[in-house]
C-alpha cells in the first residue's frame, strides 16, 4: 500500500513536469535558455527525495529495528568472549583473536546497515501481482532504476536514523574494534560496500520477478535469505571453516554479500587475494543485474500476453 501510494504521487509529479515542459515548447513564450541537469537525472532524483520524505515519515521504525537488533550482536559477542575466555590469554580463533571477532560482527552490522535490502523484494513481487507496474510500462520510467534509486533512499535514511545509536555502541566497544591496516585496504573496502549493495539489490530484484509466474514468491525469498544468512558470514566468519568448503562458497555470490567487504577492511583480503576478489565481485554483480533484466523482460512479455 505505502509503495503504491509512492508511485502514485511520483507519477502525478512525473506527468505534471512533462506537461510543464509541453507548455513552454511555444518558442514565443519559452524562457531563455538555461544550464539544467539532464531530464533523466532529474527525474530519478525526484524519486530520491520523494524516498527518503516517505522513509523520514517512519524514522521511529528505523530507530527502533536497529536498537533491537543489536541485542542478537550482543548476545553472539558474550558468547565468543566465553569461547575465547576458555582457551586462554592470547588464544585465537581460526586466525582471529578476541578483538578481531568482536570487529568482524561489528563491521558486519556496518556493512548490513549500507547494504541489507529491506522489504524491496516483497514490494516489487507486490507491485507485479496487484498490478501497479501498469503504470510504469505506460510512463517513460525505467522500473529497475526507479526501484534501485527507492532502495538507495532507503539506506541514505536508514544510516541517518541510526548513525548515531550505532556509533555510540562502536564507542562502547572501541577498545576491541581494529582499524583497517592501511588506506588501500580503506579506499578498496569502500569500493566493495558499493558493490555489495549492488549485488543484494540485483539478487533480491531478480528473485522478485517470479512474482510473474507464481502466485506466492515468499518460499523463495526466505529459502535465499537462509542461504544468504549461513553462506555470506552474518553467522559467523567463513575463513574458520575448512578450507575446501571455504573454496566452494567463494564459487558462488553469497561471500561478496557481506564477508568479502569485512574482510578487506580487516586485511585478511590483501594483495593478489584482494584484486582477484574484486573482479570476481564485479563479475557477479554484472551477472546479476543481466538476470534481473532478462527475468524482466520475460515477465513483462507474459504480463503483457495475459492482459497485465
Amino acid at each position: 500500500m505505502l509503495a503504491n501510494k509512492f508511485a502514485n504521487k511520483f507519477l502525478t509529479a512525473l506527468c505534471v513536469d512533462q506537461s510543464d515542459r509541453s507548455d513552454s515548447s511555444d518558442p514565443c513564450n519559452s524562457p531563455a535558455p538555461r544550464y539544467t541537469s539532464s531530464p533523466i537525472v532529474k527525474k530519478y532524483w525526484h524519486v530520491l527525495n520523494i524516498g527518503i520524505q516517505n522513509n523520514l515519515t517512519y524514522r521511529f521504525n528505523f530507530l527502533a529495528r536497529t536498537l533491537f537488533g543489536l541485542i542478537p550482536l550482543v548476545a553472539v559477542i558474550y558468547v565468543w568472549r566465553t569461547i575465547f575466555e576458555g582457551k586462554g590469554p592470547d588464544a585465537i580463533v581460526g586466525t582471529y583473536t578476541l578483538s578481531q571477532m568482536i570487529s568482524y560482527y561489528l563491521l558486519v552490522t556496518i556493512v548490513d546497515a549500507l547494504t541489507a535490502v529491506n522489504e524491496d523484494d516483497w514490494q516489487i513481487a507486490a507491485d507485479i501481482k496487484d498490478g501497479n507496474i501498469s503504470q510504469f510500462l505506460l510512463k517513460p520510467i525505467d522500473y529497475l532504476v526507479y526501484r534501485l534509486c527507492l532502495f538507495f533512499s532507503g539506506r541514505v535514511t536508514y544510516i541517518a536514523v541510526t548513525a548515531i545509536p550505532l556509533a555510540l555502541f562502536i564507542l562502547c566497544l572501541r577498545k576491541y574494534f581494529v582499524l583497517p591496516p592501511n588506506w588501500t585496504a580503506l579506499g578498496c573496502f569502500f569500493i566493495s560496500v558499493i558493490m555489495t549493495a549492488a549485488l543484494q539489490f540485483f539478487t533480491s530484484y531478480a528473485m522478485a520477478m517470479l512474482a510473474f509466474w507464481v502466485l506466492e514468491v515468499s518460499t523463495f525469498i526466505f529459502i535465499l535469505f537462509a542461504f544468504e544468512y549461513i553462506a555470506s558470514g552474518h553467522l559467523f566468519p567463513l575463513d574458520i571453516l575448512p578450507k575446501g568448503l571455504q573454496q566452494v562458497l567463494f564459487y558462488t555470490p553469497f561471500p561478496y554479500q557481506l564477508f568479502f567487504p569485512v574482510s578487506i577492511y580487516m586485511g585478511k583480503s590483501a594483495g593478489s587475494d584482494l584484486v582477484r576478489g574484486l573482479i570476481i565481485q564485479a563479475f557477479w554483480v554484472v551477472f546479476s543485474y543481466a538476470i534481473a533484466r532478462f527475468a524482466w523482460n520475460r515477465g513483462i512479455k507474459k504480463y503483457s500476453a495475459v492482459g497485465g
